[in-house]
């Protein structure tokens, strides 16, 4: 299988490009990055990143995307802040040109989406209604699958860390009792580790719902 990752320097796609590194049947790996490779500690034989300055363009690499059996995309930014279009600009109108530029290269392609539970395009909540729009522009798309992820809190593990001062605060608050919280409500709580080896699992046999909510990820 030949994997295409976008933003695997973040917590969940520094999980599953571990994941995809793992796997056997994994025989290569395309992770299309923002800024400087992962670094040595991550490198592979079956590893190719390629730095893009501007991912609203993607027209120079577009050649470089076909071949490829999956698209993985966990790119993405809180919405702690930020206004409604900004926001936008990035969680919908970056995913469709990704989305556009491997389908265009990838007529049979499996594309896995990173959304979050409680995504709903009439949701009250603006990075909800946002989400949830870009799940349902995906699903429209003609791609071989789609699936869209939901998970709920995502425990980094492996060394991983989030990029989000906030949530790295969390982390550390919650530390002693993620374990607990892990067996306890695997429904809402899942890992790094988990979502990498359920995106592959999509990947390779596909799901019976396009939409996996928390308790689907922790069933797979």
């Amino acid at each position: 299988m030949r994997v295409i990752l976008f933003g695997a320097t973040g917590m969940v796609g520094q999980g599953v490009l571990r994941q995809c590194l793992l796997a056997p049947d994994v025989e290569a790996i395309l992770s299309v990055v923002r800024r400087a490779p992962a670094g040595a500690s991550l490198q592979s034989g079956k590893l190719r990143e390629i730095i893009v300055d501007d991912f609203y363009d993607l027209t120079a690499i577009q050649s470089e995307l076909a071949g490829y059996d999956a698209c993985f995309f966990s790119l993405g930014v809180s919405a702690l802040g930020m206004k409604e279009a900004a926001y936008r600009r990035i969680t919908y109108e970056l995913t469709m040109v990704a989305a556009q530029a491997v389908l265009r290269a990838n007529s049979a392609l499996t594309f896995v989406y990173v959304s979050g539970a409680g995504t709903n395009v009439h949701g009250r909540a603006m990075w909800a209604r946002v989400k949830g729009a870009t799940e349902q522009a995906l699903l429209a798309m003609s791609f071989q699958r789609a699936f869209m992820l939901r998970p709920g809190v995502i425990v980094p593990l492996d060394g991983i860390r989030s990029k989000t001062r906030l949530y790295r605060v969390i982390y550390t608050v919650l530390g002693p009792v993620l374990p607990l919280l892990l067996r306890r409500i695997p429904s809402a709580v899942t890992t790094t580790e988990q979502v990498g080896r359920v995106m592959l699992h999509l990947a390779r046999e596909g799901y019976p719902r396009e939409v996996l909510e928390a308790i689907d990820i922790a069933s797979v």
